[in-house]
């Protein structure tokens, strides 16, 4: 019999929460389903990002949490989208792009997965302080989105740019 590794551990527990909140439709939100959306965040907007990127893009999500222009909960602000009446979800108005591009959201690269659950946990914790100056925006560098000229940018980390 073959010995699970922690990421398998770790994939197998955070799949099993996903499928409970869809089958049983709950919105109360735990630490255990907050870590798990803010680790696919991390995953999906900085997987290919040094360390301080991904706690960058995760400070980001928990100054929204704290912000009263977002939802109050971390798997509210990732998933924030606008949605159709006829409840599908409208592709161009999701706050993170990778939630809305029609790709699956199930992790491919585990080293990765397993350091972004690990990352996630962390900034829960308050591990790491708030490098990004309470930026609750920020975008590649690669694109100059309108929204952008009307805030104060923050900080400059790798290729984002974030903003308050």
């Amino acid at each position: 019999m073959k010995k699970l590794s922690l990421f398998d551990k770790a994939l197998a527990v955070a799949f099993i929460i996903a499928i409970l909140l869809i089958a049983s439709k709950a919105f109360a939100f735990s630490k255990e389903q907050d870590n798990f959306c803010l680790a696919q965040n991390i995953y999906f907007e900085a997987g290919n990002q040094p360390l301080v990127g991904k706690i960058a893009v995760a400070q980001v999500v928990i100054n929204r949490v704290e912000d009263k222009k977002f939802p109050n909960d971390i798997c509210g602000v990732v998933q924030q989208t606008k949605y159709y009446a006829s409840g599908r979800i409208d592709l161009h108005s999701c706050q993170f792009s990778w939630y809305c591009d029609g790709k699956s959201d199930t992790p491919t690269d585990s080293k990765t997965w397993e350091e972004s659950i690990l990352l996630a946990e962390r900034v829960l914790d308050n591990f790491y302080p708030d490098i990004t100056e309470d930026a609750l925006w920020y975008h590649s560098d690669t694109v100059k989105p309108y929204w952008s000229k009307q805030l104060n940018r923050t900080v400059t980390i790798d290729n984002h740019l974030f903003y308050n």
